[in-house]
């Protein structure tokens, strides 16, 4: 174990909170997915051409993101080096 105190700038967050988070992000993603579909439906039944396309692109893409960041565990660490500490100079006089 290491001696060096943790940073809370560079914590990662528990993984209750981690898998909540991630899990969130999921179900956002599918249900605009969900969205798309039916906007897809409804704009194809209403004749306009150009945006069913994009829709069902769309759609067939989300599974794809919501899986990738789903999967995505926190990237937090800390074990990055604190940067702009370069003084040279004491800021406590000497005894």
């Amino acid at each position: 174990m290491s001696d060096a105190p943790i940073r809370i700038t560079t914590a990662g967050s528990t993984a209750q909170a981690d898998l909540a988070r991630r899990q969130r992000r999921y179900i956002i993603s599918m249900s605009i997915r969900t969205v798309c579909f039916i906007g897809a439906a409804i704009a194809g039944m209403a004749g306009v051409n150009w945006l069913w396309p994009f829709l069902i692109l769309a759609a067939i893409v989300l599974p794809y993101v919501a899986v990738v960041g789903a999967n995505a565990a926190n990237s937090r660490t800390d074990e990055l080096p604190l940067l702009g500490n370069s003084r040279s100079d004491r800021q406590l006089g000497e005894k």
